[in-house]
C-alpha cells in the first residue's frame, strides 16, 4: 500500500482556493464592520476574484495534477489543472467578476445584506472553479453542490419579495431531485467499475450485454441527468424563466453564464473522459436533447412581445435555454467523431462568446431596471434617445447572440458549432440548428429595433420616461464597458477565442 501522506500542489489549486478563502474573509469581516463600512466588503470580493484570476497565469506553462492515487499501478488524480480546466476557470472567474460589478449598485438599491451576498457569490464561484479540475466523480458531485447550494440562497435574497422566494423554492426542489438522481447514477457506475476516478471508470466500464453492463448504462444515463438540469436542457428547463425573473438581476446573470458553464463542464468530463466507450448511449441522447432544448427555448422566447407587457428578463431566460441547445451540439458530436477534442473546443469557444455578450445584455437590463423596475420589454422603447451608449451596447450584444454583423464573434461561434455537427455526420441536427437560428433572429431583431423607435407618449408613464438618475453607477458602467470591449475585440479577431479554446480537451 502506498503512502497516504501526499504533498499538495498549492499552485495548481490556487484559483478555487483563493476564491473560497476570500469568501471566508468576507464572512468574518462582515461581523466586525459597522453598517457604514459594509461597501468595503464588495471591494474585498472584487479584489479576491481578480487575484484568483491572476493565479491562473503561472499555470499556463503546463499541466499539473495533485491528490493522486499512490497505491495502484496506474496514475489517477482527483485534481488536474490542464488547458481545458484553465479556460473554464477563466470563464467562471471572469463571469463572477462581471456579476460582482453588476451587484454593487443592486445591493444598495434593494438593501440586500452585503456580507451574506458576497459570501454566497464567492462560495458558489469557488465550487464552479473547482468543477473543471475535478477528475473523479466524488469531487465532481461535491463541486457541483458547492456551486449550486449558495445559488439557491442568492435567488431568494430579496426576502420581502414573494416572487424571489417562489423562484428560490422552485430552483431548490428541482435541483435537489436532479442531484438525487445523479447520485444514484454515480453509485451504479461505482458498483459496475469499482472506481470513482474518471480515467479508471473509462477503463473499467463493462461491455454491453453483461449484467454489469446494464447497471453501468443505467448509471451513465442517470449521471447525465444532474448535469442536464444545470445546463437547463429540456425537459429539465422549467425552473429557468421563473427563477431568472424572481432572482435579483445580477444573480440571474450569474446563473445564465456561470451556472451553465458548470453544467457543460460536468457533461463534458463525464461523457468524453469517463464514458467514452458508451458514446453510442450518450451521443444520440445528447443530440436529441440539443434539438429539443434549442427549439423549446427559441419558440418560448418568440412569444415574449413588447406590446403585451412581457418581461425582458423572461425573454433573456428563454433565450439562454435556446443557447444551451447550441452549446449541447458539439458535446453530442463528440460521441460520433474520432476527434472529440475538436468538438469540445467548439463548445468552449461558444461558451466564451456567450458569457461575454449575455452578461453585457444583463448589465444594460440592470441599468434600465434602475428607472423601470418592472423589467418590461416596452421599457426599452426609445432607449437610444435616453441613453444612446447603453442602447448601442445592447443592440450589439443582441446581434452577437443572433449571430449577425457587426457581432461577428456570434456568427463565428455559431459556424464552429454548426461545422462540428456536420463533421460528425449529424446533418439533421445541423438543419434543426439552422431553423432555430432563423427563429431567434426574429425576437433578437425585434428587441433591437425597439431600442431605436421613438418612445410611446403615454401620459400616465410620463414620469417613468424621464431618465431619473443621470449618472450611471461606476461598477455598472465598468461591467457594460468590459463586456462591450470583449465583444468588439473578439468580433475584430474571432480567431483569438477559437485558438484559446481549440485543443481545450484533456
Amino acid at each position: 500500500m502506498g503512502s497516504l501522506v501526499q504533498s499538495v500542489d498549492w499552485l495548481a489549486i490556487a484559483p478555487p482556493t483563493i476564491t473560497a478563502v476570500v469568501a471566508l474573509v468576507v464572512l468574518v469581516a462582515d461581523l466586525f464592520l459597522p453598517e457604514g463600512k459594509k461597501p468595503l466588503l464588495g471591494g474585498i470580493a472584487l479584489a479576491g476574484l481578480v487575484l484568483a484570476g491572476l493565479s491562473l497565469l503561472p499555470l499556463l506553462d503546463g499541466d499539473r495534477s495533485t491528490f493522486c492515487l499512490t497505491s495502484s499501478g496506474t496514475r489517477a488524480c482527483s485534481y488536474t489543472a490542464d488547458h481545458f480546466t484553465l479556460v473554464i476557470q477563466f470563464l467562471v472567474l471572469g463571469g463572477a467578476l462581471l456579476t460582482a460589478l453588476l451587484s454593487v449598485s443592486d445591493l444598495v438599491d434593494f438593501s440586500l445584506p452585503s456580507g451574506e451576498y458576497w459570501f454566497l457569490l464567492l462560495s458558489s464561484a469557488a465550487g464552479a472553479a473547482l468543477l473543471p479540475a475535478s477528475r473523479d466523480l466524488a469531487t465532481l458531485v461535491v463541486a457541483l453542490e458547492v456551486a449550486s447550494l449558495p445559488a439557491f440562497a442568492l435567488v431568494g435574497m430579496r426576502r420581502d419579495d414573494r416572487k424571489s422566494s417562489e423562484a428560490a423554492l422552485k430552483f431548490f426542489l428541482s435541483s435537489v431531485t436532479a442531484t438525487a438522481v445523479m447520485l444514484l447514477g454515480v453509485s451504479f457506475v461505482y458498483a459496475a467499475t469499482g472506481s470513482l476516478h474518471l480515467t479508471e471508470v473509462a477503463g473499467g466500464l463493462p461491455g454491453e450485454g453483461t449484467r454489469l453492463g446494464v447497471l453501468a448504462q443505467t448509471g451513465v444515463a442517470l449521471t447525465l441527468v444532474g448535469f442536464a438540469f444545470k445546463t437547463a436542457a429540456v425537459p429539465f428547463h422549467f425552473w429557468v424563466p421563473d427563477t431568472y425573473v424572481g432572482a435579483p438581476l445580477p444573480v440571474a446573470a450569474y446563473l445564465s453564464v456561470v451556472g451553465k458553464a458548470v453544467g457543460f463542464t460536468g457533461l463534458i468530463l463525464v461523457t468524453v473522459v469517463a464514458f467514452p466507450s458508451y458514446a453510442d448511449v450518450w451521443g444520440p441522447a445528447l443530440a436529441v436533447l440539443a434539438a429539443l432544448t434549442m427549439t423549446a427555448g427559441n419558440v418560448a422566447a418568440l412569444r415574449q412581445r413588447a406590446d403585451r407587457a412581457h418581461s425582458a428578463v423572461r425573454l433573456l431566460a428563454w433565450s439562454s435555454v435556446g443557447q444551451a441547445g447550441y452549446l449541447l451540439v458539439p458535446i453530442a458530436a463528440a460521441g460520433y467523431t474520432g476527434d472529440p477534442a475538436h468538438a469540445i473546443g467548439s463548445t468552449v469557444a461558444y461558451a466564451l462568446m456567450y458569457a461575454a455578450v449575455n452578461l453585457g445584455a444583463f448589465a444594460v437590463a440592470a441599468l434600465v431596471a434602475r428607472t423601470s423596475p418592472a423589467h418590461r420589454l416596452a421599457d426599452y422603447r426609445g432607449l437610444y434617445a435616453r441613453r444612446p451608449l447603453a442602447a448601442l451596447a445592447l443592440g450589439f450584444f443582441l446581434l452577437c447572440l443572433a449571430g449577425l454583423p457587426p457581432g461577428v464573434i456570434g456568427l463565428f461561434a455559431k459556424v464552429t458549432v454548426f461545422s462540428a455537427a456536420v463533421d460528425a455526420g449529424l446533418g439533421w441536427l445541423a438543419v434543426v440548428m439552422a431553423v432555430n437560428v432563423v427563429i431567434a433572429l426574429y425576437y433578437y431583431l425585434q428587441w433591437t429595433a425597439l431600442l431605436f423607435r421613438p418612445a410611446a407618449a403615454e401620459p400616465a408613464a410620463a414620469g417613468e420616461e424621464e431618465p431619473a438618475p443621470a449618472r450611471v453607477p461606476l461598477p455598472l458602467a465598468a461591467a457594460m464597458a468590459l463586456a462591450a470591449a470583449l465583444g468588439i475585440v473578439l468580433s475584430g479577431a474571432p480567431q483569438l477565442v477559437l485558438r484559446f479554446a481549440s485543443g481545450a480537451l484533456l
